[in-house]
């Protein structure tokens, strides 16, 4: 059975993650792939910029990466300290670089302040990210 990341990762504990993605099914991310001849080395610089722009939208530190052929590995650090300094204006313009617009979190940017009826439902949407 699978346990949900809000139990696997407490900061109290360690900021340090080791984290790993793998392809499967012979699927390549970088390099040779020698069942179809083709080469995926340009997928290299994709993935690292995706790394680095995830990285920060999240407020993790990456500490090293790799990145192989059907795998990579990072080794993270949460910042907390960059965390709580978070405004909620911050964390929902943070959160809509990522997903698209919830109509919540668009009206409060745009007008700087949120109906009391959408409060709670706000409250839950920056909890939950």
């Amino acid at each position: 059975m699978t346990i949900s990341r809000r139990k696997l990762i407490e900061p109290q504990i360690t900021p340090f993650y080791h984290v790993i993605n793998l392809c499967v099914r012979r699927a390549y991310l970088c390099g040779d792939d020698p069942y179809n001849g083709k080469n995926y080395q340009h997928r290299r610089g994709w993935i690292v910029n995706k790394i680095k722009q995830l990285a920060a939208v999240f407020c993790i530190d990456v500490c090293a990466y790799a990145v192989m052929s059907n795998h990579y590995h990072l080794v993270l650090k949460i910042d907390t300290e960059q965390q709580q300094k978070l405004t909620s204006e911050a964390v929902i313009s943070r959160w809509l670089q990522l997903f698209n617009g919830h109509p919540i979190a668009v009206d409060f940017l745009k007008e700087g302040k949120i109906s009391s009826d959408k409060q709670q439902a706000l409250s839950t949407l920056v909890t939950e990210w």
